[in-house]
This record gives structure tokens, sequence and C-alpha cells, in this order.
């Protein structure tokens, strides 16, 4: 089984989505929810303003 390094998503942080819906965009991490079954959705802020929703699995910070 492949391990991939943890690093832990903070508001702010600059991040690439890797999969899902929105693959291949990226942006700023602004809300970072959990919810009932325990998944973590945040909020990407594009750089021309635009946001969307995913799942924290989906995304890797590329900085701070």
């Amino acid at each position: 089984m492949k391990e991939e390094p943890v690093v832990k998503i903070v508001e702010g942080a600059k991040c690439k989505v890797i999969g899902g819906v929105h693959a291949e965009k990226s942006g700023t991490v602004m809300d970072i929810r959990t919810g009932k079954t325990g998944h973590v959705s945040i909020t990407v802020v594009q750089s021309n303003g635009v946001r969307f929703k995913t799942l924290a699995k989906n995304v890797v910070v590329i900085g701070t």
C-alpha cells in the first residue's frame, strides 16, 4: 500500500485540485468544513474570483 505524506490544509494556503470534477484547477483555500459523516470539504477561490467547493482528499497544498 502506497503512503502519501500528510500536509495539513489551512485557510489561506495555495492548493491544486488533483481529482474530482474540478481537477487541474488551483486557488486559495478559504473555508474548511467537516460534515456529519466525517468528510472534509473546502471552498477554493481561484485568482479570477470564482469559488467552488471540493473534498479535501482531492487537493494538494502547493504553498502557503
